[in-house]
C-alpha cells in the first residue's frame, strides 16, 4: 500500500499536475490540502476516471482538505471539533483497513500576529482530538501540512530562523504532544538524519538552492510504522512540468 500527502496550493491550478502524479506514482490513499474550492467544485468525475474515490471538506477560496482512495472510503469526521472558525482543515475517513486523517494546520503568519496563539490552540485541540481517535486501538495515519519544522534538522537554516514562525519552541512543544499521543513520524523513522525538505518558497531561487523546510508529514500508529518499506519526498513534482507550475510543496509518499 502506498500512502501520500500533498499540499497542492490550489487544486484548480494544479489539477493536471495531480493527474500526472497519480498516474505515475499510483498511491492508494492520498491526503490533499489547501484545495481552495468548495465541495461542489471538486472534480469528482475526473478523478473517478483515474480510479479514485474522493471525500472532501472544502471552503470557498481558502483552506480545504480531501482524501483520495483507490478503496471504498467512508467519512468519519469533517472539521476539527471546536475549531470550526479556522476553516476546513481536517477530514478523517475509513479506507484501506485504517483510519486516515489529513490536516492543514493554520500558518500562524508570525509570532507577533494574533493568529499565532490561535494556531497554538488549534494544535492543542488537534492533539486532544487525535488521542480520542487512537483510543479506538485502530491502525491510523495522520498526514498533512503541519506548518511546523518539528526539529532543527527540518529547516535549511535553523540558526537564522530559530524563534521565527514554524521554528518556535511553542510550536514544537505542541507537535511533540501530538506524536507523544501514539504517532510516529514515518520519514524520520526511515531517514533519521536526512536534511530533506518538502516546501520551498517560490521566491529568491529557494528551490534550486534547496532553502526549504520539512512541513509535510506522514504520521502513523506503531503497527503501520512496522510495515514501513520506504518513504520519499517527491522532489520531482516540485519541478515545473512543461507549462504547468508546481505547488510550492512536494508530495510525500510512503510504501507499506
Amino acid at each position: 500500500m502506498r500512502i501520500a500527502t500533498w499540499n497542492v496550493n490550489g487544486l484548480r491550478a494544479r489539477l493536471e499536475f495531480l493527474v500526472l502524479w497519480l498516474r505515475e506514482r499510483r498511491p492508494d490513499l492520498v491526503g490533499l490540502q489547501e484545495l481552495k474550492l468548495t465541495e461542489e467544485q471538486f472534480p469528482h468525475s475526473l478523478l473517478e476516471t483515474e480510479g479514485y474515490r474522493a471525500v472532501v471538506h472544502g471552503q470557498k477560496a481558502w483552506n480545504g482538505v480531501a482524501i483520495l482512495s483507490r478503496h471504498p472510503v467512508t467519512v468519519t469526521q469533517k472539521g476539527l471539533p471546536g475549531q470550526e472558525e479556522f476553516g476546513a482543515r481536517l477530514i478523517t475517513a475509513d479506507a484501506g483497513g485504517l483510519s486516515f486523517t489529513t490536516i492543514y494546520c493554520p500558518n500562524g503568519k508570525d509570532v507577533g500576529h494574533p493568529d499565532f496563539p490561535r494556531k497554538l490552540a488549534w494544535l492543542e485541540t488537534l492533539a486532544t482530538h487525535l488521542r480520542g481517535l487512537h483510543r479506538q486501538d485502530r491502525a491510523a495515519v495522520v498526514c498533512g501540512d503541519f506548518n511546523i519544522c518539528p526539529a532543527p534538522i527540518d529547516s535549511w537554516n535553523e540558526g537564522l530562523l530559530r524563534g521565527t514562525i514554524f521554528h518556535t519552541a511553542e510550536e514544537r512543544a505542541r507537535f511533540a504532544a501530538i506524536v507523544e499521543g501514539g504517532l510516529l513520524d514515518l520519514f524520520r523513522r526511515f531517514h533519521p538524519e536526512a536534511r530533506s525538505f518538502s516546501w520551498w518558497d517560490y521566491r529568491a531561487g529557494a528551490f534550486p538552492r534547496n532553502q526549504g523546510l520539512r512541513l509535510d508529514l506522514l504520521l502513523a500508529t506503531p503497527d503501520i510504522a512496522e510495515r514501513l518499506r520506504s518513504v520519499e519526498i517527491d522532489r520531482d513534482y516540485r519541478k515545473k512540468k512543461d507549462d504547468r507550475i508546481p505547488s510550492d510543496h512536494a508530495p510525500v509518499f510512503a510504501d507499506l
